[in-house]
């Protein structure tokens, strides 16, 4: 028997992104088997001997015990500091090509729904558009860019990983690859 997930505002269905798996392995932090076992990054002085539980992350045990935090790069200016450190250290991360990013919008964290291709951006034009704005930055051709966009690939690489503001429920994206 599996209890329910915690709630994780800013990654909210972890286990269709994978991050978080049913598993009957025992947490590495609490020792208990709650059915289910994280498996995205841990970035920790001493990472722990083991598949960490969704509850450890969530009320923040595993990050104090492994001084630990969960996902790359979470850092904004006009975002609260307790809710950097509540996606940093009580969120379950996700694993990307590179170092991850965790999008903020709004004053807010954003919420990360998961990888996404071309295919899936279709649905979402806000998100392309974000891409887009973000490659430009590559200094690519508009040509360049156009096809690096359709190239991406939700099981794949080039990646892309779609947030969700939390505030305005605007889309937004970044891509990566190795």
């Amino acid at each position: 028997m599996t209890d329910a997930l915690p709630d994780f505002p800013y990654h909210p269905d972890p286990l269709a992104t994978a991050s978080v798996v049913v598993s009957k392995t025992a947490c590495a932090c609490c020792g208990q088997e709650r059915g289910y076992a994280y498996t995205g990054p841990v970035y920790a002085v001493e990472k722990p001997d083991g598949r960490l539980c969704p509850w450890c992350i969530a009320d923040g045990t595993a990050a104090a015990r492994y001084e630990a935090h969960f996902s790359g790069d979470v850092e904004g200016d006009d975002v609260p500091r307790e809710v950097l450190l509540a996606i940093a250290e009580r969120t379950p991360g996700f694993t990307g090509w590179q170092d991850e990013r965790w999008l903020l919008h709004c004053g807010d964290g954003a919420a990360f729904l998961g990888r996404v291709g071309a295919v899936e951006l279709a649905d979402h034009p806000d998100a392309l558009e974000s891409l887009r704005q973000g490659v430009s930055h590559w200094g690519w051709s508009a040509d360049q860019i156009d096809h690096f966009l359709g190239s991406l690939d939700k099981d794949g690489q080039p990646t892309a990983y779609l947030f969700r503001c939390r505030t305005c429920a605007a889309h937004l994206a970044y891509a990566d690859f190795t």
